[in-house]
């Protein structure tokens, strides 16, 4: 066998990864509306740009990079669902489902709607309405490896949703008390409404401990629609895949409609229901999780040119914002139309 060349090694790219992925995971723990992997994005693409302007390229981390976006990204996927419990939907009750399907719904058909209108290609639109319908940056993890997303469309719609998970955290306690909404209503809003499960853990914490029982189980529950909604684009994916293998320039088998790494997920989440992972080991498992993630986010920074991100301009965020506002303001009215409020 051929021993590859330096500049096609991972070694070198996987260790600067690591490291500037362990690194925002310790940084950011007093800001838990940060999150190491936002943070880990933003070091790679700073660290990227340097390597750049000193002249000595990246060439060298490229092959590491690659494998931390893609291999590391795929376990730390994984992992993630051996901290969900197919049981936890049924425990958010039939009060609260109508109001989790709306603001889905909202969040995904605005996005491909929104999205087109502000001319954003396919790949942005589906990160960033996927991030502000389901789980923030998990989403997005899960999502940009089942569509193959670009390492631009994924900063992009991480930086985006990341904008508005913090203000979320800031401003939905405030808000809340102006409309002058009870711990459980606003536990389900901020659970619905809120996209990364660390700012509806922040946003819930300063509104009251009930408050934030609540969104847990609320946010818990609508982080499991990745799952379908995974499928879904997966099958998409595959569909449009063949449209290209009839022109017979490619063969595609029927075992690779869903991805390895989604059926392994499927089986985390399923082992986890069964009660056979201890619960002492989930917080454990749901740091390394993290972590990993972190770790992909690096290489996703490391792969990202900042003139890329230039190039994206003020469409993402509007769509994020559109989105977001769209989001809370229709889990307000789907609480009215129930009674909940």
């Amino acid at each position: 066998m051929a021993r590859r060349a330096p500049a096609e090694r991972p070694g070198p790219g996987l260790a600067t990864a690591g490291a500037v992925g362990g690194a925002a995971t310790l940084v950011a723990v007093p800001w838990p509306t940060l999150g190491g992997p936002v943070l880990a994005l933003v070091l790679g693409v700073v660290l990227r740009e340097v390597l750049v302007r000193r002249g000595g390229g990246v060439t060298h981390v490229v092959p590491g990079a690659r494998v931390a976006s893609k291999v590391v990204l795929q376990a730390a996927v994984v992992l993630l669902g051996l901290g969900l419990s197919l049981a936890q939907v049924a425990a958010t009750g039939r009060e609260s489902f109508p109001v989790l399907v709306g603001t889905l719904a909202v969040a995904l058909v605005g996005g491909a709607v929104l999205g087109r209108a502000l001319g954003l290609d396919h790949q942005v639109r589906t990160l960033v309405g996927v991030g502000t319908g389901i789980c923030g940056a998990s989403a997005i993890a899960t999502t940009s490896a089942v569509i193959g997303a670009s390492e631009i469309a994924v900063a992009t719609a991480l930086t985006t949703i990341f904008v508005f998970n913090a203000l979320g955290a800031l401003l939905f306690p405030v808000i809340g008390s102006w409309l002058g909404l009870s711990q459980e209503a606003f536990g389900l809003w901020a659970g619905t409404a809120i996209n990364d499960t660390s700012s509806v853990v922040a946003a819930g914490t300063a509104y009251g401990a009930t408050a934030l029982g609540v969104a847990v189980v609320v946010k818990l529950t609508r982080t499991l629609a990745i799952v379908p909604i995974a499928i879904g684009l997966a099958v998409g994916e595959r569909r449009r895949m063949r449209a290209v293998d009839d022109e017979g320039t490619r063969e595609v088998r029927w075992w690779r409609l869903v991805p390895p790494f989604l059926v392994l997920f499927l089986v985390a989440t399923a082992v986890n229901s069964t009660g056979v992972v201890p619960g002492s080991w989930q917080s454990p498992i749901a740091w390394l999780a993290r972590l990993l993630t972190a770790v992909a986010m690096a290489g996703v920074g490391l792969l990202t040119p900042v003139e890329g991100l230039r190039r994206a301009g003020w469409r993402p965020l509007a769509l994020g914002g559109l989105l977001a506002l769209a989001v809370a303001g229709s889990s307000l009215a789907l609480q009215a139309a129930t009674g909940l409020l």
